[in-house]
Protein backbone atom coordinates (compact mmCIF):
# COMPACT_ATOMS: atom_id res chain seq x y z
CA UNK A 1 0.00 0.00 0.00
CA UNK A 2 1.35 3.27 -1.13
CA UNK A 3 1.03 6.90 1.15
CA UNK A 4 1.31 9.72 0.13
CA UNK A 5 3.99 12.39 0.29
CA UNK A 6 3.28 14.68 3.47
CA UNK A 7 5.63 18.16 2.81
CA UNK A 8 6.22 19.17 6.52
CA UNK A 9 7.79 23.10 7.05
CA UNK A 10 9.75 23.28 10.23
CA UNK A 11 10.41 26.17 11.39
CA UNK A 12 13.13 27.81 14.01
CA UNK A 13 12.05 31.18 15.05
CA UNK A 14 14.08 33.78 16.03
CA UNK A 15 13.62 37.84 15.67
CA UNK A 16 17.18 38.16 13.84
CA UNK A 17 16.71 35.07 11.94
CA UNK A 18 14.32 32.35 11.44
CA UNK A 19 14.84 29.76 10.13
CA UNK A 20 12.81 27.37 7.88
CA UNK A 21 13.08 23.83 6.30
CA UNK A 22 11.06 21.58 3.99
CA UNK A 23 10.72 18.24 3.86
CA UNK A 24 8.68 15.44 2.21
CA UNK A 25 8.18 12.22 4.34
CA UNK A 26 6.60 8.62 2.45
CA UNK A 27 6.72 6.26 5.29
CA UNK A 28 10.07 6.19 6.71
CA UNK A 29 11.36 7.75 4.02
CA UNK A 30 12.32 11.43 4.31
CA UNK A 31 13.63 13.85 1.27
CA UNK A 32 15.37 17.36 1.86
CA UNK A 33 13.27 19.63 -0.62
CA UNK A 34 14.33 23.18 0.65
CA UNK A 35 15.69 25.32 3.52
CA UNK A 36 16.64 28.72 4.33
CA UNK A 37 16.07 31.79 6.91
CA UNK A 38 14.39 34.80 6.87
CA UNK A 39 15.85 37.89 8.45
CA UNK A 40 14.85 40.90 10.09
CA UNK A 41 16.81 44.42 10.39
CA UNK A 42 17.58 44.95 13.76
CA UNK A 43 17.46 48.66 13.36
CA UNK A 44 13.97 48.59 12.45
CA UNK A 45 11.26 48.73 14.70
CA UNK A 46 9.80 45.86 16.11
CA UNK A 47 6.05 45.77 14.48
CA UNK A 48 8.62 46.09 10.91
CA UNK A 49 10.44 42.98 12.06
CA UNK A 50 7.64 40.81 12.69
CA UNK A 51 6.02 41.81 9.49
CA UNK A 52 9.59 41.32 7.76
CA UNK A 53 9.11 37.79 9.46
CA UNK A 54 5.84 36.76 8.33
CA UNK A 55 5.87 37.85 4.88
CA UNK A 56 9.21 35.90 4.76
CA UNK A 57 7.21 32.41 6.08
CA UNK A 58 4.20 33.03 4.11
CA UNK A 59 6.42 32.96 0.52
CA UNK A 60 7.87 29.76 1.93
CA UNK A 61 4.52 28.42 2.49
CA UNK A 62 3.21 30.13 -0.86
CA UNK A 63 6.69 28.49 -2.52
CA UNK A 64 6.73 25.16 -1.36
CA UNK A 65 2.97 24.28 -0.50
CA UNK A 66 3.81 22.69 3.17
CA UNK A 67 0.63 19.82 4.63
CA UNK A 68 2.16 20.27 8.05
CA UNK A 69 4.09 22.48 9.94
CA UNK A 70 6.16 22.43 13.17
CA UNK A 71 7.60 25.26 15.66
CA UNK A 72 10.04 25.04 18.21
CA UNK A 73 8.89 25.82 21.32
CA UNK A 74 10.56 28.79 23.35
CA UNK A 75 13.06 28.38 26.27
CA UNK A 76 13.03 30.63 28.80
CA UNK A 77 16.60 32.23 29.23
CA UNK A 78 18.01 34.69 32.07
CA UNK A 79 17.25 38.00 30.07
CA UNK A 80 13.41 38.47 29.88
CA UNK A 81 13.77 41.23 27.48
CA UNK A 82 15.30 38.68 24.83
CA UNK A 83 12.68 35.78 25.71
CA UNK A 84 10.11 38.19 25.30
CA UNK A 85 10.77 39.13 21.86
CA UNK A 86 11.76 35.41 20.82
CA UNK A 87 8.17 34.67 22.04
CA UNK A 88 7.01 37.43 19.55
CA UNK A 89 8.99 36.12 16.53
CA UNK A 90 8.03 32.85 17.74
CA UNK A 91 3.93 33.94 17.72
CA UNK A 92 4.61 34.92 14.17
CA UNK A 93 6.01 31.59 12.90
CA UNK A 94 2.85 30.00 14.67
CA UNK A 95 0.26 32.75 13.06
CA UNK A 96 1.74 32.54 9.48
CA UNK A 97 1.07 28.23 8.69
CA UNK A 98 -2.16 28.68 11.14
CA UNK A 99 -3.49 31.61 8.78
CA UNK A 100 -2.93 29.34 5.65
CA UNK A 101 -4.61 26.39 7.08
CA UNK A 102 -1.73 24.05 8.50
CA UNK A 103 -1.84 22.15 11.56
CA UNK A 104 0.67 23.69 13.50
CA UNK A 105 2.88 21.29 16.22
CA UNK A 106 5.42 22.46 18.86
CA UNK A 107 8.45 20.87 19.96
CA UNK A 108 10.76 21.25 22.95
CA UNK A 109 14.55 21.91 21.87
CA UNK A 110 15.23 19.06 24.13
CA UNK A 111 13.34 16.62 22.06
CA UNK A 112 14.41 17.82 18.89
CA UNK A 113 17.94 17.39 19.69
CA UNK A 114 16.91 14.06 21.44
CA UNK A 115 15.27 12.92 17.91
CA UNK A 116 17.76 13.87 15.86
CA UNK A 117 21.40 13.29 17.67
CA UNK A 118 20.34 10.86 20.19
CA UNK A 119 20.78 13.36 23.04
CA UNK A 120 18.92 16.03 24.51
CA UNK A 121 22.16 18.61 24.93
CA UNK A 122 23.18 18.09 21.39
CA UNK A 123 25.95 20.83 20.02
CA UNK A 124 24.68 22.47 17.21
CA UNK A 125 27.17 21.52 15.15
CA UNK A 126 25.86 17.66 16.14
CA UNK A 127 22.92 18.43 14.68
CA UNK A 128 24.13 19.83 11.44
CA UNK A 129 26.11 16.79 10.89
CA UNK A 130 23.23 14.55 11.45
CA UNK A 131 20.73 16.53 9.06
CA UNK A 132 23.51 15.72 6.45
CA UNK A 133 23.37 12.07 7.03
CA UNK A 134 19.38 12.10 7.20
CA UNK A 135 19.04 14.34 4.12
CA UNK A 136 22.02 14.24 2.35
CA UNK A 137 20.50 16.60 -0.38
CA UNK A 138 20.28 19.13 2.20
CA UNK A 139 23.07 21.69 2.40
CA UNK A 140 21.96 24.75 4.88
CA UNK A 141 23.88 27.56 5.05
CA UNK A 142 23.02 28.73 8.49
CA UNK A 143 22.39 26.92 11.71
CA UNK A 144 18.98 27.94 11.55
CA UNK A 145 18.17 26.87 8.29
CA UNK A 146 20.05 23.22 10.10
CA UNK A 147 17.35 23.58 13.14
CA UNK A 148 14.81 24.02 10.87
CA UNK A 149 15.30 20.79 9.01
CA UNK A 150 15.67 18.85 12.46
CA UNK A 151 12.28 20.38 13.64
CA UNK A 152 10.50 19.37 10.35
CA UNK A 153 12.56 15.67 10.83
CA UNK A 154 11.27 15.76 14.43
CA UNK A 155 7.60 16.34 13.50
CA UNK A 156 7.87 13.67 11.00
CA UNK A 157 8.92 11.13 13.50
CA UNK A 158 6.49 12.33 16.04
CA UNK A 159 3.65 13.52 14.10
CA UNK A 160 0.84 11.10 14.38
CA UNK A 161 0.92 11.62 18.29
CA UNK A 162 0.60 15.40 17.37
CA UNK A 163 -2.29 14.89 14.94
CA UNK A 164 -4.22 12.91 17.45
CA UNK A 165 -3.28 15.22 20.06
CA UNK A 166 -4.63 18.24 17.99
CA UNK A 167 -7.69 15.86 17.22
CA UNK A 168 -8.57 15.53 20.52
CA UNK A 169 -7.93 19.40 21.65
CA UNK A 170 -10.73 20.65 18.60
CA UNK A 171 -13.10 17.77 19.77
CA UNK A 172 -12.65 18.85 23.40
CA UNK A 173 -13.25 22.67 22.06
CA UNK A 174 -15.91 21.85 19.95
Amino acid sequence: MMRAAIRILGIDPGLRRTGWGVIDVEGNRLAYVACGSVSSDERDAMGARLVAIHDGLARVIGDFSPAEAAVESTFVNKDASATLKLGQARGVALLVPALAGLSVAEYAPNLVKKTIVGAGHAEKDQIRMMIGMLLPKATPQTHDAADALAIAVCHAHHRTSAVIRATLAKAAEG
